[in-house]
């Protein structure tokens, strides 16, 4: 199946089937970074929720989110991606995509990337919405930065068994569900 046809498909599936998660989600990503990080003071890189991802917001309802800096997302004007700080309450604006973002500061680069998917297989292959910014951006910094984190978000349902895959796309480190990491 196309990659097309298969955003198609899971977008229908991911609206049908969504479901708010709690604050337990986030225990294995939790114990995952108390084993890798020690004690540094890490830049947790979120995603605003829009088309029924999972809501990573809910990682605020747990008490360890107060060990992290949060960053999200900004589309530049030239279809590059960069993080910058943001923490609940900050002002927020709309980009060209309706999806709201924080205000422009010093860009930061996350010591670990949550990232929204359509579709993800036992490979750690994601299915994005096609316009690459994500790729890009890792293309970008993890040859700079090779300990860059990159985690999946999505809900276990999402699973496809193999996700055609380009040059261009970038492999995942970790996938989060309901079920646990992968």
């Amino acid at each position: 199946m196309d990659k097309s046809l298969l955003r198609k498909n899971f977008l229908l599936k991911r609206k049908k089937k969504y479901y708010e998660i709690n604050e337990k989600f986030f225990n294995p990503l939790f114990q995952l970074i108390k084993k890798k990080y020690k004690s540094k003071k890490i830049n947790l890189s979120l995603y605003y929720p829009t088309f029924s991802e999972v809501n990573v917001f809910a990682i605020f309802k747990n008490k360890q989110a107060s060990h992290f800096k949060f960053l999200l997302p900004i589309i530049e004007q030239n279809n590059s991606m960069n993080f910058h700080r943001w923490k609940i309450g900050d002002v927020l604006t709309v980009n060209k995509f309706g999806i709201p973002e924080p205000l422009r500061t010093k860009s930061i680069i996350p010591d670990i990337l949550l990232v929204p998917l359509i579709s993800f297989d036992k490979a750690k292959n994601r299915l994005g919405y096609g316009k690459g910014y994500y790729d890009r951006f890792l293309n970008r910094y993890l040859e700079r930065k090779k300990n860059i984190l990159t985690i999946g978000v999505a809900f276990y349902f999402q699973k496809y068994h193999k996700l055609p895959k380009t040059k261009t796309d970038v492999q995942l480190d970790k996938i989060i569900t309901e079920k646990g990491i992968f």
